[in-house]
């Protein structure tokens, strides 16, 4: 998944129905309102709500730092 791909426009978090973030390299989706991360596999997202994985303050601070705009 590239930060420019049109799929990011339309996807949301499973939970709260708000905007997710691309963060690069890890390949994977945040959603900074909940400190949930979700993981891309393959090019997929895997948005199912039992995929996806709380964070701790720190890793928020670190994952706020890398989001692709």
């Amino acid at each position: 998944m590239k930060p420019d791909d049109p799929l990011l426009q339309i996807l949301a978090c499973p939970l709260d129905k708000g905007p997710l973030h691309l963060v690069e390299p890890d390949e994977i989706l945040y959603n900074p309102r909940l400190h949930r991360r979700y993981p891309v596999v393959d090019g997929i997202p895997q948005l199912l709500p039992s995929s996806g994985e709380q964070v701790s303050d720190d890793e928020h601070e670190d994952l706020l730092k890398r989001m692709s705009p």
